[in-house]
């Protein structure tokens, strides 16, 4: 059971030791009063604890919305994160397993095609250096002669 007790106010003489105690009835000078009281911090409390008190303002339903919207934004921003991550691997796997063999491959072919060119340049220059001497090659066949071709090209 709640017990209600009236408290009537003490002596004007008591009041004038507050610092909220106002000589005058108007409202008027009461900011001037207020602004007079000299806010003593405690060096105890921390900004935290400060923050923590304010839990009392904000109604429970309010609260709980907000930290339900909170935790689905970081749930969301997590399950983000990973499908990034894996997208990420799964590229890079892809590319050292399947495009270095391939880009190695490539450069290699273009090894032996730049040997080609070589050796025919070297064989028509032997040709040309003979002239018209009886030549124990037979002269190339500039229209029809590709070059080496390897199997199945």
């Amino acid at each position: 059971m709640v017990k209600v007790e009236i408290v009537e106010e003490k002596d004007h003489q008591d009041s004038g030791s507050s610092p909220y105690a106002s000589t005058s009835s108007s409202r008027t000078s009461s900011s001037a009063s207020l602004s007079s009281v000299s806010s003593e911090l405690s060096h105890d409390e921390t900004l935290y604890d400060r923050i923590a008190a304010l839990v009392d303002i904000v109604p429970p339903t309010t609260r709980h919305t907000l930290s339900s919207r909170f935790s689905a934004a970081t749930s969301f921003i997590k399950a983000g994160g990973k499908l990034a991550g894996n997208i990420v691997w799964i590229v890079t796997t892809s590319a050292l397993l399947v495009g270095l063999p391939l880009a190695l491959s490539l450069e290699d072919e273009a090894k032996i095609v730049a040997q080609e060119q070589e050796m025919m340049a070297q064989q028509q220059g032997a040709q040309q250096m003979l002239g018209g001497q009886g030549s124990m090659f037979p002269p190339p066949a500039t229209e029809g002669q590709k070059g080496l071709v390897p199997p199945g090209f």
